[in-house]
């Protein structure tokens, strides 16, 4: 295959531009393992990403997608062979380096993860970087002492991609979940994910005392900003909090008196340029402690020609769990 579809985004003195074109092999980055990539997905950072709304693309040419799964076709590493199934998140893919939104990749072979053998390449991106990054903050809180038995664990942003796969999760591992949204209606939908109760987002967005009363021994954010600063506020003493997402913006109007005077934890997570045994635990842990039947029930499937709209929607917030696209 010399040329390949892909999705490409150009940057002029007009601005940005997105557009399906026929791309060549030959043009794509260097690396020593050449993946044909069977399916992505659509995460709130392609979306900015594919409208320009960040500065996300910082070289371009570009082609877009921070996930892909799919089969090897070549490579020069001793790690990986031709058939091999494997899975990508983050390395700057998308961003500094050719991306997902395409049928042939070619990456470094320490960027990619074998995929597990009992998950296909559609499952794995409907986990996706979303799920993948859901579960390093489960990780984060396990490491830090945080049990069930300690008391419920809030997920910000819970009908977004993080938040339905973290309420998955931590159900499934005998957590009390609460979950906040500023969707109302899809407090059923959360329900049948895990959370034994909603609460709105309302009840975080309004700047708040530095301590509040205790409520949760940990914490899953997505957000950021003032909510983040009130969960903070509500984590009991010795908690933690994990936080990865930006949602609701970068700052954090808090002070040190959670941290000092109760000892909680702010756990930064980073799913970039995670290390590969890390990495590999993570997905190990996914394939092993992600019901199946509720990732299909948070889950849609798109074709090549929805990413753009999807990119959209999802920043609109109009975007519910995890999108599947089918390269």
């Amino acid at each position: 295959m010399s040329t390949f579809r892909a999705l490409r985004i150009d940057k002029g003195d007009g601005g940005q531009t997105v557009s399906t074109v026929d791309f060549d092999e030959a043009d794509l980055m260097d690396g020593d393992v050449v993946v044909r990539v069977s399916h992505s997905t659509v995460n709130y950072k392609d979306g900015l990403a594919i409208t320009g709304k960040s500065p996300v693309v910082r070289r371009f040419p570009m082609i877009p997608g921070i996930d892909f799964a799919g089969t090897v076709i070549s490579s020069t590493s001793s790690e990986f062979a031709a058939g091999d199934g494997v899975i990508l998140n983050g390395w700057g893919v998308g961003e500094t380096h050719l991306g997902g939104y395409a049928e042939i990749a070619r990456v470094p072979a320490g960027w990619l993860v074998p995929l597990p053998a009992n998950m296909t390449p559609a499952e794995a991106m409907a986990i996706g970087t979303a799920g993948y990054t859901a579960m390093l903050c489960v990780m984060a809180l396990e490491r830090h002492g945080v049990t069930p038995e300690r008391g419920p664990v809030l997920v910000t942003g819970a009908s977004g991609g993080v938040g339905s796969v973290a309420v998955a999760l931590l159900a499934k591992l005998g957590f009390d979940v609460v979950a906040s949204t500023g969707r109302p209606e899809e407090a059923e939908y959360l329900k049948g994910l895990g959370a034994s109760s909603i609460i709105s987002r309302d009840e975080l967005a309004t700047p708040g005392k530095p301590l509040q009363k205790e409520r949760f021994a940990g914490v899953v954010d997505s957000v950021g900003s003032v909510p983040l600063a009130n969960a903070i506020a509500q984590t009991i003493s010795g908690g933690a909090v994990a936080a990865c997402g930006l949602a609701a913006g970068m700052d954090l109007p808090t002070s040190v008196a959670p941290f000092i005077l109760r000892g909680v934890s702010l756990l930064g997570i980073n799913s970039v340029t995670v290390p590969k045994p890390i990495r590999i635990e993570a997905w190990s842990r996914l394939a092993r402690d992600l019901d199946r039947d509720k990732l299909k029930a948070l889950t849609e499937t798109i074709g090549f020609d929805d990413i753009v709209p999807t990119a959209k929607a999802i920043l609109e917030g109009k975007v519910r769990g995890r999108v599947v696209v089918e390269i």
